[in-house]
Formats: structure tokens, sequence, C-alpha cells
């Protein structure tokens, strides 16, 4: 049997774009999802801290070190520049492994920056 876990979480980053007139995807900095371990085209769920809204969707590199987090295509629609976003992956781990999946969530500032990263995500967090 295979659960499905939280494999990457980026909590509270902040839309910096929204493109409706592009394909699709959400365009986050190359550095942020580096450092959770994040792979472009991997399919993510975003959850819109301002409006509920949540989606799913794929990630495209954005470039290194620029803070960028942008909605595109149709997604465009469910965010506006300023909300606060929290962007998880998921994967499919064996059940006799789940003990031992730790998830990296990085911890965001306003500058869309890393404020903290963490291996796992502490029991009843408030941030």
């Amino acid at each position: 049997m295979f659960r499905t876990m939280m494999n990457a979480k980026i909590h509270r980053a902040q839309v910096t774009e929204a493109n409706l007139n592009y394909v699709g995807s959400i365009t986050i900095d190359e550095d942020i999802i580096d450092a959770v371990g994040i792979a472009a085209n991997e399919k993510v769920q975003i959850v819109n801290n301002n409006n509920g809204a949540r989606l799913e969707t794929y990630v495209i590199p954005g470039e290194h070190g620029s803070g960028v987090v942008c909605l595109n295509g149709a997604a465009a629609r469910l965010v506006q520049p300023g909300d606060i976003i929290i962007i998880i992956s998921y994967a499919l781990v064996a059940n006799e492994e789940v003990a031992h999946h730790h998830p990296t969530v990085a911890i965001m500032n306003e500058q869309n920056k890393i404020q903290q990263l963490l291996k796992q995500e502490p029991a009843g967090t408030i941030l």
C-alpha cells in the first residue's frame, strides 16, 4: 500500500504576479523550489489564505533570487498580487516508509525569501 504524503511545502509565500494570458502553471523562484526539493513540471496544490481558493497546477522555475511567485493562466483568476499562499507537493510513500518520511517546509518572509527551513512541521504550528 502507498500513502499520499506531504513532501514539500512553501508556507506563506506572497503572490507577486497573476498572469491570465499565460498557458498555465505557477512560476516560482528556482532558489525556493531547489531548497524544498520541488521539481520543474511537478504537480502542486495551491491554497490561498486570503480567499480560501484551492487549486492544482504544475511548477515552472522562475529566475534565481527573484522571489517570483506568479500564478498563470486560469489560476490567475483565483489570486491577486499580495495574496498569501501555501504551495504543497505530495509524494506516494510505501506504507513501511511512512514513519521515516520527513517533508521539507520553507517558512517564507514578506520578500519571498526563506526565513526558516524545517525537515518536519511542528505540531500545532501557528505562524
